[in-house]
């Protein structure tokens, strides 16, 4: 695969001496035509968002399969609108690892996502490569090639780029253009596609990358919270997630999670009840202070009867705990013998209400799941099928009687 490459390296006389990042509308344009045609495009951004709300991108990289270039979006008057045409043209495939925040990028960006997607960390979850795997642990396990990863960790808005860097940054798309064929056609002649069909739908979906400010409270880890604390939360979120957005900064740098989470529980009276707040901006003196007592005493104003409810979570009973259990057994049966990832059949809260309720509204009770996982649960469950050991490994046996 040609790489885009100049002269003989400087920085390593083992690695090819690659040419800068497209820098120019005109160079921008020539690429993208070669472009216009290709079946699939491999594509992977480098991007900061250690001080910011929204990831910063430094570096977009794309491959057709035959030539591999880096496009520098901070090269001052590149126009990238030519570049967001073609990660909306219908006809060509574009193809991530790990694409979410590859996708919040170009959302952000463009204002839509690009499409259509393939994603080889989803398609690895039916491939007998496991949940999340990296990228790095798919292409030595397909290609029995090694990543460099010396430039992992590397601040790439910093000008110019080490030839090192872009060799590291080209080598993400390189090999996932080469990946990509090898996973659909196995996909293809396993007759499994369709089985990521709903994982691709929150990929396709906007909604999966923008946090809505009504919703932010629930990213905070909170457990057995009473109704009037909860509510204060809710509208504390609400408020920093705003924040964070219009002011373009992480939302730990506009407040952090456990002060939110003191605040709600202790609500605050006056300035000197904020100086008891661990971790509260600037103290009783900060600014902070007003628009955040200005929240709490809204929040007090609104009547009890629009408190939020508190879903109360009871734990299982016993019988339901030995179901929960043997069901946990039967889904690794299931999904080492159709070498999948055991999430995409079923969670932990989808096994409980599975455990308790044969008609749960569930995924593993519809479709292609059903007829490799669910009717074996309740089957199981209806002491049709028994699971038993031979030889170290888990069978299933037919009860008779």
């Amino acid at each position: 695969m040609k790489r885009h490459t100049s002269q003989a390296s400087s920085d390593d006389a083992n690695v090819p001496q690659m040419a800068p990042p497209i820098a120019t509308n005109d160079d921008l344009i020539a690429i993208l035509t070669q472009y216009q045609n290709a079946e699939f495009l491999a594509v992977d951004t480098e991007f900061l968002r250690e001080r910011t709300y929204y990831p910063q991108l430094c570096l977009i990289q794309i491959s057709n399969g035959v030539d591999a270039v880096a496009i520098d979006p901070l090269a001052p008057n590149l126009d990238l609108n030519p570049l967001w045409d073609l990660m909306r043209n219908q006809n060509i495939t574009k193809v991530f690892h790990a694409g979410n925040q590859d996708m919040e990028i170009f959302l952000h960006l463009m204002g839509s996502l690009p499409e259509p997607i393939y994603d080889t960390q989803i398609a690895a979850m039916v491939c007998g490569l496991g949940d999340q795997v990296g990228y790095d642990k798919l292409v030595k396990a397909m290609l029995n090639h090694d990543i460099d990863k010396t430039s992992r960790f590397t601040d790439w808005s910093k000008r110019p780029l080490s030839n090192r860097q872009i060799v590291y940054a080209l080598d993400d798309v390189i090999y996932l253009a080469k990946l990509y064929p090898l996973m659909r056609s196995k996909l293809e002649a396993e007759n499994r596609s369709h089985w990521l069909d709903e994982e691709y739908a929150k990929s396709n979906d906007p909604a999966t990358y923008v946090t809505a400010p009504d919703t932010a409270w629930q990213k905070l880890k909170v457990r057995n919270m009473r109704p009037a604390p909860l509510l204060r939360l809710m509208h504390l979120a609400a408020w920093r997630e705003r924040e964070a957005q219009s002011r373009d900064l992480p939302r730990n740098r506009v407040i952090r999670d456990e002060t939110l989470i003191d605040l709600a529980g202790s609500n605050p009276k006056d300035r000197n009840d904020f100086a008891n707040i661990r971790h509260f901006p600037g103290g009783k003196n900060g600014k902070l202070v007003a628009p955040i007592s200005k929240i709490l005493d809204m929040v007090a104003a609104i009547p009890s009867s629009s408190l939020p409810e508190v879903e109360k979570r009871r734990p299982a009973k016993r019988p339901a705990a030995a179901v929960i259990e043997l069901l946990r057994v039967l889904l690794k049966h299931v999904t080492d013998k159709h070498d999948i990832a055991p999430r995409l059949i079923a969670s932990a809260d989808e096994l409980e209400l599975l455990a308790s309720d044969n008609e749960a509204p569930i995924r593993a009770l519809n479709g292609w799941r059903r007829e490799i996982f669910g009717d074996l649960a309740l089957r199981l469950k209806q002491g049709e099928i028994a699971l038993a050991v031979k030889k170290g490994r888990i069978i299933l046996i037919e009860n008779n009687g």
